[in-house]
């Protein structure tokens, strides 16, 4: 449940953060005309995100066992390559985000109505998309028949809102570069577990071989209905019985990419000693 809670509260925050600096950058300019079609915009991307979320769970359900852990397995893939992007990104960018997005708002003004829906629809619609994709494969890889993964990241998208409109009240600080650099570690070690287990769905679709083929096996150890074991799947993703390619796709993901996230960069800037609190826009 933390795991998914971690994903709904990152993505949540980022969508909100991008909605605050887009509706207070109108408001200190004295454009409140131009409000309606950044809500407009909003409200779409989230109806785009939502309507792409049910079209994975709801499509998925029609299809064959095999065409089922076949689509599983490969939208796991696409959701932890892009997740990777992401958090690479948002690590590079968070500094300039603001000032990215008052420059794309300017330039929208300036053309119209429909170039502000568009603006507001891309801006959030991006985030919203990469949500439901990672959300709907992570929900997958450790739900244990309960709601508990869907609740995690309801909670997670809730904590997100509230967040996000105590930042655009002033009421909160936040130190972007720091909360997305330890927020993106852990999100990474959320994303090579859902990597493994979509290699596993893609062993399971008779795509890949070695299903039966075990790293090891500490079942008895650590029993899959235990309350920690249930505890390490939520957090983890973690299996008590993976297969050595999931094993070795775990490694070779998880242990080059924290350490290629955690690492100082060249310019200085993405993990500064006393970095500045970003305060409200």
């Amino acid at each position: 449940m933390f795991a998914n809670y971690l994903i709904g509260l990152r993505e949540g925050l980022e969508a909100s953060l991008v909605v605050c600096i887009l509706i207070a950058y109108l408001v200190k300019t004295d454009r409140r005309d131009a409000l309606k079609p950044i809500w407009i915009g909003i409200a779409v991307a989230v109806g785009l995100a939502l309507g792409f979320g049910c079209a994975l769970e709801f499509g998925s359900q029609e299809l064959t066992f095999e065409a089922q852990e076949a689509l599983g397995g490969s939208l796991s893939i696409i959701a932890v390559c892009l997740v990777t992007w992401m958090v690479f990104w948002m690590r590079r960018t968070a500094r300039h985000l603001k000032a990215d997005l008052h420059g794309k708002l300017d330039a929208a003004l300036q053309m119209g109505t429909g170039a502000l829906v568009a603006t507001a629809f891309l801006a959030v619609g991006r985030e919203g998309l990469e949500t439901s994709l990672f959300v709907w494969t992570s929900v997958r890889a450790s739900s244990d028949g309960t709601e508990g993964p869907l609740i995690g990241v309801l909670l997670g998208i809730a904590t997100a809102v509230v967040l996000g409109y105590l930042f655009y009240r002033g009421a909160l600080r936040i130190n972007l570069a720091k909360f997305f650099t330890w927020t993106g570690a852990m999100l990474v070690v959320v994303a090579a577990g859902v990597l493994a287990y979509g290699f596993h769905d893609l062993q399971e679709a008779d795509f890949l071989p070695g299903l039966t083929n075990k790293a090891f096996d500490i079942s008895e150890t650590i029993p899959p209905d235990s309350w920690y074991g249930t505890l390490l799947k939520g957090v983890l993703n973690f299996q008590p019985d993976p297969t050595v390619l999931q094993v070795v796709v775990w490694s070779l993901y998880l242990v080059p990419t924290l350490a290629f996230f955690l690492a100082p960069s060249r310019s200085g800037d993405a993990r500064p000693k006393t970095p500045a609190p970003v305060r409200a826009p």
